[in-house]
C-alpha cells in the first residue's frame, strides 16, 4: 500500500482524469484559469505547468494549461496550494492561490503579475545551523547568504540593502499582511514587502565593490568568524572580501554578533539604515527566513526611511513597525518554508517569489543553493543560475554549506 500511495502522488494530473484510484466518487475535478496581466494577456497559451500541492499531505501534482488557458485536474478532497510559473525570454509570470477548499467540483483562479530575471539574485542561503560534534549540542551561529551576479554586465553592491519580510518564521500564526479574496480563493498582499526590524545596506561610493559576471559576495548575517575551528561541521566566516551584518551599537548580543575576524575589512561591515525592532541580535530565522535585497529608486533609502508614511506599525503589536519597501524595488527575493510544520504561508508576493524552498530539518549543516543552469552557464562561459522568481523551480536543498571545507 505504501508504494502505490508514494508512485500515485508523483502521477501527473493527466493520467489522473481516467483513473478513480480511490473507488467511484471519491476524486473531484479541480479546474484551473489562468489569469494574465490585461497587457500580457496574449501570453496565455497551452503547456503552461500548474503546480498543485495538497497542504497537508504535500502531495503534489503537475496538469498543463489547455488554449484557453485552463488547466484541469481529477483530485481527492483536501486543501490545496496552486501555483503558476511562465517564463517567456526575460518576461516571468508568477501566482499563487492559498487555501483552496475542494470538497465538490469547482473552479479558481490564479492571478499571475509580471516579473524580469534578476541580476544580482541570491544564490545560497544557510540559516539553519549544525552539529557541534564531535561534542554535545547544537549551533546555530553561523549564518551567511551568497549573492551572485547572474547577469553579462558588472554589477555593484554598492547602495544595495538587505532585510527580512515579516513574520519571521513562515509557520507563524500571526501573519497580519494576507487575507483571502472571498470570490477567488486567491491570496490577497499588500502592495509592499513589510521588511522587519532592520534594514541594512552594503556601503561604497557606487563603484566601490564591483561584482563580476558569474562572481559571487558571502554576506555573513551572523558571526564573522572561524565557526569551523571549533565546530568541524560549520564554516569559516572570516575570510576576506566577505561582507557581515555587524553594529554593536544596535546588535549587542555578541553569541550571534561576535567582533568580526581580522580578514573582515571594516568597510565591508553593513549599515544600519534603520532599526525598527527591540531585538538584541538581528533575527534571521533559524527554519524559515523570507529574505529580500533591494535598492532605493528615485531616492535614497535614508531619505525613504525618514518619511513616517513608509513606516507602519505591525497591526496587533506594541514594539513592531515595518519598512513598507516597494514591489518594485526588490532585486531579488526567496521564501523558505519551514519543513516541520504544516502550517507554512507564504510572505512575499507572487511576481517576487512564486514558491517556496522547504529547509527539511535545523542543526544538519543543510543549505539550500539555487539550481545551475548548465546549458547557459557553458555557453557564457561563467556560472548562471536559474532565475523564474520561483524558489520552488529554482531552489534545492543540499546536505552541506558550500563553504564547508
Amino acid at each position: 500500500m505504501f508504494i502505490f500511495v508514494t508512485a500515485l502522488a508523483a502521477v501527473s494530473c493527466t493520467s489522473l482524469q481516467h483513473v478513480d484510484p480511490y473507488g467511484a466518487g471519491t476524486l473531484h475535478t479541480l479546474s484551473v484559469r489562468t489569469v494574465y496581466p490585461d497587457e500580457f494577456a496574449e501570453y496565455r497559451r497551452e503547456g503552461v505547468a500548474v503546480s498543485i500541492e495538497e497542504v497537508n499531505t504535500g502531495n503534489s501534482y503537475t496538469a498543463m494549461t489547455d488554449s484557453e488557458g485552463v488547466a484541469v485536474c481529477r483530485l481527492t478532497g483536501g486543501i490545496y496550494r496552486v501555483s503558476v510559473s511562465d517564463m517567456s525570454g526575460y518576461r516571468i509570470f508568477n501566482g499563487t492561490t492559498e487555501g483552496v477548499r475542494l470538497t465538490g467540483d469547482m473552479e479558481c483562479s490564479v492571478r499571475l503579475a509580471s516579473s524580469e530575471t534578476g541580476a544580482i539574485i541570491f544564490k545560497e542561503i544557510y540559516c539553519g545551523g549544525c552539529s557541534k560534534a564531535p561534542e554535545e549540542g547544537s549551533y546555530q551561529f553561523d549564518k551567511y547568504v551568497i549573492l551572485h551576479n547572474n547577469s553579462d554586465r558588472t554589477q555593484y553592491l554598492d547602495g544595495l540593502c538587505f532585510g527580512c519580510a515579516d513574520p519571521y518564521n513562515s509557520s507563524s500564526s500571526n501573519n497580519v499582511w494576507i487575507s483571502t479574496d472571498p470570490e477567488t480563493g486567491a491570496t490577497v498582499f499588500p502592495d509592499f514587502v513589510p521588511v522587519i526590524q532592520c534594514v541594512w545596506q552594503f556601503g561604497g561610493s557606487g563603484t566601490s565593490f564591483p561584482l563580476a559576471p558569474g562572481e559571487d559576495a558571502v554576506l555573513v548575517v551572523c558571526g564573522a568568524i572561524d565557526h569551523a575551528s571549533q565546530y568541524p561541521l560549520s564554516v569559516n566566516l572570516n575570510k576576506e572580501g566577505y561582507f557581515v551584518c555587524y553594529n554593536n551599537t544596535y546588535f549587542t548580543n555578541t553569541s550571534y554578533h561576535p567582533v568580526p575576524g581580522d580578514r573582515i575589512a571594516a568597510d565591508h561591515y553593513l549599515d544600519v539604515v534603520i532599526k525598527t525592532g527591540v531585538a538584541n541580535a538581528y533575527p534571521f530565522s533559524i527554519n524559515s527566513p523570507a529574505a529580500v535585497i533591494f535598492r532605493a529608486e528615485d531616492t535614497t533609502i535614508q531619505e525613504f526611511v525618514a518619511d513616517p508614511d513608509n513606516l507602519m506599525a505591525k497591526p496587533g503589536s506594541s514594539v513592531d513597525t515595518v519598512v513598507k519597501i516597494p514591489l518594485d524595488w526588490v532585486v531579488d527575493a526567496v521564501e523558505v518554508f519551514n519543513g516541520s510544520s504544516s502550517s507554512n504561508l507564504k510572505r512575499l508576493q507572487p511576481q517576487l517569489d512564486a514558491g517556496y524552498v522547504t529547509l527539511s530539518a535545523i542543526y544538519r549543516g543543510h543549505t539550500l543553493h539555487r539550481r545551475l543552469n548548465e546549458a547557459a552557464s557553458a555557453e557564457a562561459g561563467y556560472e548562471i543560475y536559474a532565475d523564474t522568481n520561483n524558489s520552488s523551480a529554482d531552489f534545492y536543498e543540499r546536505d552541506v554549506q558550500s563553504l564547508h571545507e
